[in-house]
């Protein structure tokens, strides 16, 4: 169902793709939005190491959520921030990681306040400040769940 890298020698293992989602702070999540045209948004994430899976949060409402409704499946690609280069080379060289897979909302009030706080957690290490934010803006927080089909990760190289 889902097609081999075409250039596999730049493939990188599963264990180097959930260090990439670990590290990285930001994504952009693609959908399929109105008549068929794709739609890709930059967005903050926390990959859950227990279940594999992968965080988001947002409004309740908008263009991205009303595509999710209309088709779960999804494509989520992060790259890190900070490539590398060889030594007196010129072409950066950066891992990406491309996971597709189904989304859907996360309605259990506990896993949604975990999720939530886990991302607080991500960004900021204010512990108050986490805590004062879920208290305050969790009533209009909608988390999404995006549980994976497939994903594979590559290293780059720009030469």
């Amino acid at each position: 169902m889902f097609r081999e890298m075409r250039r596999n020698k730049q493939q990188i293992t599963e264990a180097e793709c959930i260090q990439v989602l670990t590290d990285e702070k930001r994504g952009v999540l693609s959908v399929i939005g109105e008549d068929g045209y794709p739609y890709g948004m930059p967005m903050n994430f926390w990959f859950d190491p227990e279940d594999g899976h992968i965080y988001f949060h947002g409004a309740k409402a908008g263009h991205k959520i009303d595509a999710i409704r209309a088709n779960n499946k999804v494509c989520f690609t992060v790259f890190e921030k900070e490539g590398y280069q060889d030594e007196g080379d010129w072409p950066w060289n950066v891992k990406s990681v491309v996971i597709f897979g189904t989304i859907h909302e996360v309605t259990d009030p506990e896993k949604a306040w975990r999720v939530t706080e886990c991302l607080g957690h991500k960004y900021t290490t204010e512990e108050d400040y986490v805590e004062r934010t879920l208290q305050k803006h969790m009533p209009n927080v909608l988390n999404l769940e995006l549980i994976p089909d497939h994903m594979t990760g590559k290293l780059v190289n720009e030469s």
